[in-house]
């Protein structure tokens, strides 16, 4: 397996005015990763993406890196013309990501309160969306994916449902082995469901506290059946990290693992100690 960091990972850094985008390249080739993720979302606009998605694959080739996914926010949970509008920006970030060498691009599919009720009711015409994506995206040579992510569309077998429903050879997951507690689900069990359909993997951690009890403050936050979760450096927290990446090489799984780190701790210390134990969890 081979090891990248996404950028959201220095999120706070980048926050406080410490680094920036362009400077996380140089950062995750010093501590050791073989790949970077890009996400731009929040930092750069529509417009400024492919200049900049350029001159970020250059950059990180220059560092020994590739640039393993491109992750980019979107919600297709709209009106029919505001279904057309997110799947034209999705195919100029498809154009991005070709210009800076990454063979994979993660978008979101469904955010709340849009235009359909639930999930089942916005199944197969979002499922359309995602696959004019996919389908542009394999003339570039690119590979799409949705992740477990947004509440919404984070459960394995909604996840699944979406995964059969596009029906693309182009579109696969971004398996996120943490973001499963968000929805209060069992991450070995799900990581067990999807595993097959994998293109690339988040690895966070998360510290847990039961609903039962007292809220715990600060940097916490709601899972959808009311506990409480906070990130954490990768193997302080409650995630089966170990459990999860046997799973996936059981499945045959050899790609990217990216590391995600979101915790209140050292940001550069926490990604470096999440390294070392990844790279040991993946023994």
């Amino acid at each position: 397996m081979k090891y990248s960091v996404t950028t959201y990972s220095f999120a706070r850094s980048i926050a406080n005015g410490e680094m920036t985008l362009a400077d996380c390249v140089k950062k995750a080739a010093d501590i050791g990763f073989d790949g970077i993720e890009l996400s731009p979302s929040g930092y750069i606009d529509d417009k400024e993406i492919l200049g900049f998605a350029e001159e970020f694959g250059k950059r990180a080739r220059s560092f020994g890196l590739e640039v393993a996914n491109l992750a980019i926010a979107a919600d297709f949970n709209k009106d029919e013309k505001g279904r057309h509008d997110e799947v034209e920006r999705l195919k100029r970030y498809v154009d991005a990501a070709a210009l800076m060498g990454s063979k994979l691009m993660r978008h979101d599919v469904f955010g709340a309160g849009g235009f359909f009720n639930s999930f089942a009711q916005g199944l197969e015409t979002v499922a359309d969306c995602v696959r004019e994506v996919a389908e542009y995206a394999q003339g570039s040579g690119v590979r799409t994916m949705t992740e477990n992510h947004g509440f919404i569309c984070q459960d394995s077998d909604r996840v699944e449902a979406l995964f059969n429903a596009v029906g693309y050879e182009n579109f696969g997951l971004l398996v996120d082995i943490g973001n499963f507690l968000c929805v209060d689900e069992d991450p070995s069990k799900a990581v067990s469901r999807l595993a097959p359909h994998a293109f690339y993997i988040h690895a966070k951690d998360f510290l847990y506290k039961s609903g039962s009890g007292e809220d715990p403050g600060a940097c916490f936050f709601k899972t959808r059946g009311q506990n409480y979760l906070r990130g954490t450096v990768l193997g302080h927290g409650c995630v089966p990290v170990k459990q999860c990446i046997n799973i996936l090489k059981a499945a045959g799984y050899d790609g990217y693992i990216s590391l995600e780190f979101e915790g209140m701790e050292p940001v550069d210390e926490s990604i470096k100690v999440g390294l070392e134990n990844l790279k040991r969890f993946s023994m």
